[in-house]
């Protein structure tokens, strides 16, 4: 399992000097699955990348898109992904249960007139909505399990596991808060148990935290707390805050590390970072 990062940062995209390193784009991930084709998680401003490079692909023409939620920040990339408006491209688009009769609308209200010049109707990929009804299935080769987020409006987390190796992308999770449809602390670490990487929302400090609590969203020490219990090889922090610059993500890194090495776990942690791969085959 191959995984690429395209966009990695949080509510709007942040270009500029003070991101040049881990990226301004929003959430935007490739993985590489077993049955061929491609697996795209979210589409925020990173996937219009990622897109570009599918066209140079030419035996790639099975996507499949998982869609954790519907603000603005993880959908507003997918007008711009070329390859939806080629008749060679087949677009599979999943969420979690019960997602099926809202996945297409996700897709069309932002290109519904007057907010974008293009309609969805141009578009002429052989679009085909996901599973619906059940968190666990199978996509491209690859075991899926979803769950639900803490995050205002809801939303879906996804575990993806194949050849013995299993990721988990909990963004915009907030399991410090009890929002509505969402599940308690432990039933996350459950999910995430033994995980060989986590990536997971850690758009606050503990400071900041104190004004956004409730606003869906994890602190680095949550994030990294809830690796800790749930006994996980390698958490990604994720969704950096759009005034977060490199320097300061170093600088939070370095907290995390040192918390890692404080409670004796044995558990990498890293910062996720636009263009940044990830080859889990090798299990290192």
């Amino acid at each position: 399992m191959k995984i690429k990062f395209w966009g990695c940062r949080g509510s709007i995209p942040a270009p500029g000097p003070h991101t040049l390193r881990y990226g301004g784009n929003t959430t935007c991930v490739e993985l590489r699955p077993p049955g061929g084709g491609v697996m795209i998680i979210d589409a925020g401003s990173g996937i219009r990348a990622l897109g570009k490079q599918l066209l140079k692909e030419k035996n790639t023409t099975e996507i499949h898109l998982l869609l954790t939620h519907s603000h603005w920040d993880h959908l507003m990339g997918f007008p711009f992904f070329t390859p939806a408006y080629f008749e060679k491209y087949n677009i599979n688009v999943f969420g979690g249960p019960n997602a099926k009769n809202s996945l297409r609308n996700y897709l069309t209200h932002q290109m519904t007139p007057p907010f974008f010049p293009v309609e969805f109707t141009v578009m002429k990929a052989n679009f085909r909505l996901g599973q619906n009804g059940s968190h666990t299935g199978c996509i491209a080769g690859m075991d899926f399990d979803a769950i639900e987020l803490s995050h205002p409006n809801g939303g879906y987390g996804f575990k993806l596991s194949c050849g013995g190796a299993s990721f988990v992308f909990l963004t915009d999770n907030e399991p410090a808060f009890p929002h509505a449809g969402g599940l308690s602390r432990e039933k996350y670490v459950e999910f995430c148990r033994g995980a060989d990487l986590l990536v997971h929302d850690a758009q606050y400090t503990d400071e900041e935290y104190r004004v956004t609590r409730g606003w869906g969203h994890s602190t680095f020490t949550d994030a990294t707390q809830l690796a800790i219990d749930a006994g996980v090889r390698r958490l990604g922090l994720f969704h950096h805050d759009p005034d977060r610059s490199d320097d300061e993500l170093d600088r939070r890194v370095d907290a995390c590390r040192a918390m890692i090495t404080a409670a004796s776990a044995d558990l990498s942690c890293f910062a996720c970072q636009e263009g940044g791969e990830i080859d889990l085959s090798t299990r290192s």
